[in-house]
């Protein structure tokens, strides 16, 4: 497999040992609820890693949850609580919105707050080291120190120094060094060998990743915007306390925009995954998120997310029809051929750079060459027992996942549909139709074919 690495600016290899991937994402920070931006990110990599898994790799993932920070700890105060409560609140509104979303949780979800011994460690390796220094206000990374800065967003330190925004503080060597440790005296604070105080937020995520994934590790990822400061600071600290590479590959994904606008407070344009899932459902959010190349920019507009939806709806029936067809024979080895064919046009999709878009596309063919039997009706359960595991397999890479009806549900649908078409057959029309509306009502689709009749159990807003 292939993906861009922002470090290289080149598309390359994954170069593997005893084929472990050990992957660090950087999380959210837990002071409001997350957002479709957020949502386009971890569904990113929620597919490299189940695609990584379905190539029969070991994948060790980890994404870490910000709970420490200054915005946590302003929404605390203006709402008379404690800080690990804000936190607590959005960490399980978060684990509640990804369920939704169908993505897979982290082999571990790392807290800032439980790792701090970790990071004054780090703080202290690196001040032995020289690489860090002690001043009125708290302990800095000093920049200079490390030849290699800059090298992440590609940037001369001239010219970051001319367009960072950078904190002043006269106490700093060098305006860009950065924090380590800040000192504070309010109550969130911890002890440390220098004072009371709290973590810069880079020293988090180099701790973290640290003590889960070791020195050097295949791939680190996020969001673009968490190129400069963040990850190019991550790099500094961690590569001057190891002497070793952090990561083999840097991946970061394209923003969300909103009609072509940035997503902002101060716009009000900001889509919650809450309010996302109620208007468009799961798996069109998830096609949506998938529609265009990682890498590149996404604009969020009810265009798109109205074609994800049509989208959704063909591969849905077509997963239903494959269900719930029946006979023996057909044309099992042209089945067979196509799935094939289009199993391997999608794994080549997804070898070059992880290209979602084109693997969407792939599978929404598959649909359509199965569609034409279902249509003709020419599908077997023969058939369809070819087809099945190609479309499942394909799906469940994506993250897409049918709405499954329970066993009682199944049992009172098919009771229902039986009656119907012995009031079809009866020539009662108009008391058949009524229990197609009926069925409707609990988001259940009648598709009729020629002497017979599949239902399929639509995805509902949330």
């Amino acid at each position: 497999m292939k993906l861009y690495n922002t470090l290289s600016r080149q598309v390359e290899e994954l170069k593997l040992q005893n084929c472990l991937v050990r992957m660090y994402v950087c999380g959210v920070t837990v002071y409001d609820n997350s957002h479709i931006g957020h949502a386009r990110t971890i569904i990113i990599f929620d597919v490299l890693r189940r695609y990584l898994l379905s190539r029969g790799y070991k994948v060790i993932f980890v994404q870490n949850f910000t709970d420490v920070d200054d915005r946590i700890i302003n929404r605390a105060k203006a709402e008379g609580k404690k800080a690990e409560e804000i936190s607590r609140t959005f960490i399980d509104r978060y684990f509640n919105d990804f369920d939704n979303l169908n993505v897979m949780q982290a082999d571990y979800h790392p807290k800032a707050t439980d790792h701090i011994d970790e990071m004054i460690q780090l703080i202290d390796g690196l001040m032995k080291k020289g690489h860090a220094y002690l001043t009125l206000n708290g302990v800095y990374f000093r920049i200079k120190s490390f030849p290699g800065y800059g090298k992440l967003s590609k940037k001369s330190i001239e010219e970051l120094e001319s367009g960072a925004r950078i904190e002043i503080d006269p106490s700093k060597e060098d305006p860009l060094d950065f924090a380590l440790w800040k000192f504070y005296s309010d109550e969130t604070v911890w002890p440390s060998p220098w004072g009371n105080g709290r973590p810069g937020w880079h020293i988090e995520c180099s701790a973290m990743s640290h003590k889960y994934l070791g020195d050097t590790f295949e791939i680190h990822g996020g969001g673009h915007d968490l190129v400069f400061p963040h990850h190019e600071n991550e790099i500094a600290q961690s590569e001057s306390y190891t002497g070793k590479q952090l990561a083999k590959i840097w991946v970061h994904t394209g923003m969300v925009t909103i009609n072509s606008q940035k997503m902002s407070k101060s716009l009000g344009n900001i889509v919650t995954i809450e309010q996302a899932l109620k208007t468009w459902r799961a798996n069109p959010l998830r096609l949506y998120c998938l529609s265009s190349h990682y890498s590149k920019p996404l604009d969020y507009t009810d265009e798109l997310l109205k074609e994800s939806i049509q989208r959704w709806r063909q591969i849905e029936t077509c997963a239903y029809e494959l269900q719930l067809a029946f006979g023996s024979g057909g044309e099992i080895d042209s089945v067979q051929r196509i799935c094939d064919e289009s199993m391997q046009a999608f794994e080549d999709a997804m070898d070059e750079d992880m290209n979602t878009s084109l693997a969407v596309a792939e599978l929404v063919k598959l649909v359509a060459k199965l569609n034409r039997y279902i249509a003709a009706d020419k599908l077997t359960r023969d058939m369809a027992n070819s087809a099945l595991p190609t479309l499942n397999k394909m799906m469940d890479i994506l993250g897409l996942k049918i709405v499954e009806a329970s066993d009682k549900e199944r049992k009172e649908i098919e009771e229902i549909v039986v009656q119907r078409n012995k009031l079809r057959a009866e020539k009662k029309f108009k008391e058949a139709d009524e229990l197609r509306k009926k069925l409707l009502e609990r988001s259940v689709e009648l598709l009729d074919h020629k002497g017979r009749t599949v239902w399929v159990k639509r995805e509902k807003p949330e």
